[in-house]
């Protein structure tokens, strides 16, 4: 007698960070569905996007590769022009060993529509414009004038308010409630794989009413403070005139506006864990053989060192939530010893293809780089992990504003490849990065690591000894992706 290989559910949420889970212990938010993904598996608490931006964190996810291996390293503004033609893909392996595969949400890969290895598809890449979500919505007799973006919050703002839609409107609400109609009519004699891909808690940070009020309600300070490093350029107060749709990185807000801001994107995370909720009641019957990976392209800084948004490496916007659930019953885990354990090996976005494959006793394709934490979330000892994750993104905003990073079990090290700077942070001790020990430790080592992990590449960043600071870095590894100037790289 033969067992059907695991069913396979992947949640994706976009702009979470890696503390925004009552489970890791924050003061104020509540995601008690999320918490039961990891209480009854494996919290990877020193998990990382390893290009923390949208379309090329998504890539790493989707192919298993690093952000070299795959060619981008940044946000390339004219991403319809980039399309990707990738060796294997999670879904198009899984697909080609007889999972149904199925993707609900956020893809934002090129050219759109593209299957990349998914039977079928409903998307919508933002809350605006024209996508299965809002299509979704005429078909409920939703007006044109009160469509979602009518809030008019922009896509990277810091403002904050109540949706105008309800709840059952929402876009989580959409994402899960296609999800469901999946479930329902899926073909029960394969094994499934169902990406669901959540907007949340992106910004505009409009959540539901109940949501948003939720956390609105609370004392200011009750939902934590920006932290600010001691290394970090301070601002006299808060600045009046900064853009309000967004581009503004560098902030400092009032109390009060920060107080909303984060009520906004707190309430968007309860609301999408309530969703999540839905999905979890329609499994219950299917937890023994279904396989729950959560996670998040990329985090959210939210006003610490005064910075909002993405594409940094500090841990709001590059460390993510990386939830394994293994198969096993409602309530506990195969072995009820490994229940809710915490791992803090350092693992990235480039894991999640080889885990789901391993986990579904399929070969892992040759051109991943990243690996099976499989292992892992069993308790198993792994003595030949990775020493260290190394991250990277391109400038944002302007040039100079290239990174890399490595990240072990305890250690941070960043390097800025257009200045020199250097920082290192003890995330044991200081886990918000408010002290910078790169004057005080020996950062020779952290550096020839660094100098040992880019020897290879083309940009000339390092001689295999020494890290060369200048040298361009673009959207691109060249050779590898689409060749551009500058110009022609942007948000």
């Amino acid at each position: 007698m033969t067992t059907q290989p695991p069913n396979i559910v992947l949640i994706v949420t976009d702009q979470q960070r890696g503390d925004a889970l009552s489970l890791a212990g924050h003061p104020a938010l509540r995601t008690p569905n999320l918490d039961f993904i990891g209480a009854t598996g494996t919290r990877f608490r020193r998990a990382y996007s390893e290009v923390p931006s949208c379309i090329p964190a998504r890539h790493v996810l989707m192919s298993g590769q690093s952000p070299e291996t795959v060619g981008m390293l940044g946000f390339y503004y004219r991403n319809a022009t980039c399309p990707w033609t990738p060796e294997s893909t999670l879904p198009g392996t899984l697909h080609d060993a007889g999972y149904e595969t199925r993707m609900v949400g956020k893809l934002h890969l090129q050219p759109q529509r593209q299957r990349f290895g998914f039977d079928a598809m409903e998307l919508a890449d933002g809350v605006g414009g024209e996508n299965d979500y809002v299509d979704w919505l005429r078909q409920r007799g939703v007006p044109r004038h009160l469509e979602p973006a009518a809030h008019g919050i922009g896509s990277c703002s810091w403002l904050a308010k109540p949706h105008h839609l309800r709840e059952e409107q929402t876009y989580p609400a959409w994402a899960v409630d296609r999800s469901l109609d999946f479930l329902r009519k899926r073909d029960p004699s394969t094994p499934f794989f169902l990406n669901l891909s959540i907007f949340s808690p992106h910004p505009p940070l409009t959540p539901s009413t109940a949501y948003f009020d939720h956390y609105d309600r609370m004392q200011l300070g009750d939902l934590g403070e920006p932290d600010i490093g001691d290394w970090v350029e301070p601002f006299d107060g808060p600045i009046n005139g900064l853009d309000p749709v967004g581009g503004e990185q560098r902030v400092h807000l009032d109390p009060l506006t920060m107080h909303r801001c984060r009520a906004g994107y707190f309430g968007l995370i309860h609301e999408l864990d309530a969703q999540i909720g839905r999905l979890l009641s329609a499994l219950r019957g299917q937890l023994e053989n279904t396989v729950i990976l959560f996670t998040s392209d990329h985090g959210e800084m939210l006003g610490d060192h005064h910075l909002f948004g993405k594409c940094e490496p500090f841990e709001g916007s590059a460390n993510v939530p990386f939830l394994l659930r293994l198969p096993g019953p409602a309530g506990k885990t195969p072995d009820d010893g490994l229940k809710g354990q915490i791992c803090d090996r350092p693992v990235g976005l480039q894991d999640v293809m080889p885990t789901l494959l391993d986990l579904a006793g399929i070969t892992v394709p040759d051109a991943c780089t990243g690996r099976s934490v499989a292992a892992l979330a069993r308790g198993e000892q792994s003595a030949d992990w990775r020493d260290c994750l190394h991250g990277e993104h391109s400038g944002y905003r302007t040039y100079e504003e290239g990174f890399h990073y490595l990240v072990d079990d305890r250690y941070k090290y960043i390097w800025r490849s257009q200045t020199g700077q250097e920082l290192l942070f003890d995330l044991m001790e200081d886990p918000c990065e408010e002290h910078d020990l790169s004057q005080d430790a020996d950062i020779t080592t952290w550096r020839r690591r660094m100098a040992k992990q880019l020897a290879h590449r083309p940009e000339g960043f390092s001689d295999g000894e020494q890290l060369i600071a200048g040298q361009p870095h673009r959207a691109f590894v060249p050779g590898k992706g689409p060749e551009v100037a500058w110009g022609d790289v942007g948000r």
